[in-house]
């Protein structure tokens, strides 16, 4: 059996873990991080998001003339992530949003810029919230170099740390369960994936930093909102491999309270990966505000139209409410060399590896490598020169014929005379919201200025089959704001710690029942951050 001994275990090697571990290291602590993926995938999930984080107050916003405080985002946190059901249930998690949107500028923002992590000059406007309560302002700040860039950079401080050398890590470590001794958290047990040996680590301190349930489906599935009805027959996993839940149950058998599991980020547009890393392994498009969205019978989905952009569980909503819970997006190829995007580092190649000129061609004049990637390899995307071509396409895809012509014809023709009619006489809601849209320069640039569906000059057609995917944890074990885990009756539990995904980003569920964005990749950093700072006393 391996045996580490260390002053702090840190279970977890993703972006919460290695800021714990840089934050200990840096206050003089010996550190063993336990990590279950390889050494190439240190990093986590993180490490293949969009890299988009949640501040307030920064200059980039001054630059642009959005005057945000505090405050103001703490009233859209609030109402956007429904706070006020169950004032005693909410405590810990409204503790923890305050003091995020008080701290994001010092304790994130600045603590990441003297890291040399830089951002995009402008933030983007994301879930401005349905008809309201979402954020105010454009809050989300992109990292230059995606979430990959994030990490790495992170990564290459840890190891240059001049205490490098109070750091053990240990790769393929799966661990199993907590050691408690005399009432205290002393430890973690498991054993490693490649050699199947079994090992123990000892410390002073064990803090979980493992990531949410979302990465096993089946526990998505016992989970799921009862506002979502039952959940779909297809799930993508869009999470990570290994968030499983399984420290969630060490902690829960040790006395630890879960608070909020049923509450999901997950997203209504995933597509079948044509490379799988994972079982159903999912990728999340970023749904074109121009296209069409349309239920499983080719009717538009309303009254409300889907738009992104406003409320991402709203979407979910929506598409979980019909009688087949998958949809449809229709749009042309004008549309999609312009607004179509896929979330995360992998599809985003010109900001991950800090390409200017790449970038600036892209967002100008549409990423066709994009486009031909998906039409060329995904299996959800068909590609036709007619309505009839088309719709014959998508039956053939489900293997049935739900998809009606005559229902996507009526449809596609009474917007685009709506858009005929002109601006001044705009009488459809999802023209209103992309006008509205359009406001804001970030967005001005990847969203078509009213194009009509069955445009000569934009062909050929484009519809694609997307499901629910299933991506992050909003609630888990309840902590403190010390990143202490809580007993059921509220009491820290010795030695015992949780941070970033695992502890719900804070507090067990610190977002409410929806997320601003960007509090995800920050909640990591900030609860790590306050984790290192209470475990150093």
């Amino acid at each position: 059996m391996q045996k580490y001994q260390s002053e702090v275990v840190i279970v977890g090697g993703g972006l919460a873990g290695i800021v714990a571990a840089l934050e200990l290291l840096s206050a003089g602590k010996r550190v063993a991080l336990l990590e279950r993926d390889t050494k190439e995938n240190f990093g986590g999930l993180a490490k293949e998001s969009f890299g988009g984080i949640l501040l307030v107050g920064t200059p980039e916003q001054r630059r642009y003339g959005i005057r945000d405080t505090p405050e103001l985002a703490l009233q859209d946190w609030l109402a956007f992530g429904g706070f006020g059901q169950d004032a005693s249930a909410e405590f810990w998690p409204r503790r923890w949003a305050e003091s995020y949107v008080n701290d994001s500028h010092g304790d994130i923002y600045c603590w990441l810029k003297e890291r040399g992590v830089r951002f995009l000059p402008l933030p983007l406007w994301v879930e401005r919230g349905q008809f309201s309560g979402g954020n105010s302002v454009p809050r989300w700040h992109v990292t230059w170099g995606t979430g990959h860039g994030l990490a790495t950079q992170l990564i290459n401080a840890l190891q240059a740390h001049p205490r490098r050398k109070a750091l053990s890590l240990h790769f393929q470590h799966r661990v199993d369960g907590l050691i408690s001794e005399g009432g205290r958290i002393i430890g973690c047990r498991g054993v490693t994936e490649d050699t199947k040996e079994d090992f123990v680590a000892q410390g002073g301190a064990v803090l979980v930093a493992s990531g949410g349930i979302n990465g096993n489906i089946e526990r998505v599935r016992e989970h799921w909102h009862a506002e979502w009805k039952s959940p779909p027959e297809v799930i993508l996993n869009g999470s990570h491999k290994f968030a499983d839940g399984m420290l969630h149950d060490a902690v829960q058998s040790v006395g630890g309270e879960l608070t909020y599991l049923d509450r999901m980020w997950n997203y209504a547009a995933g597509v079948h990966h044509w490379r799988p890393r994972k079982p159903g392994h999912g990728l999340s498009l970023v749904p074109p505000r121009s296209a069409l969205w349309l239920n499983w019978r080719g009717e538009r989905i309303g009254p409300q139209p889907l738009v992104s952009g406003f409320d991402t569980r709203e979407l979910v909503t929506q598409i979980c409410r019909q009688e087949k819970q998958y949809s449809w997006q229709l749009l042309n190829r004008k549309i999609a060399l312009k607004e179509l995007a896929v979330s995360g580092a992998e599809f985003n190649p010109s900001i991950r590896d800090k390409k200017i000129v790449g970038f600036l061609r892209d967002a100008l004049l549409g990423n066709r490598w994009l486009l031909k990637q998906m039409t060329e390899n995904c299996n959800d995307v068909v590609v036709a020169s007619s309505l009839p071509e088309l719709v014959e396409k998508m039956n053939a895809l489900q293997g049935d014929t739900a998809v009606d012509l005559h229902a996507v014809r009526s449809t596609v023709e009474r917007y685009d005379a709506e858009i005929d009619r002109g601006p001044m006489l705009h009488n459809d809601e999802q023209l209103r919201r992309i006008a509205h849209l359009r406001k804001w320069r970030g967005d001005r640039i990847r969203t078509c200025k009213f194009q009509k569906i069955l445009d000569p000059a934009a062909m050929p057609l484009i519809a694609i089959r997307e499901f629910i995917i299933s991506r992050k944890s909003l609630g888990g074990i309840q902590t403190d704001l010390d990143s202490r885990v809580l007993s059921k009756a509220g009491e820290p539990i010795p030695g015992l710690y949780a941070a970033g995904e695992a502890a719900g980003f804070g507090g067990g569920g610190m977002n409410g029942l929806r997320g601003l964005e960007g509090t995800f990749l920050g909640g990591c950093i900030y609860g790590a951050r306050r984790a290192a700072k209470a475990i150093a006393k």
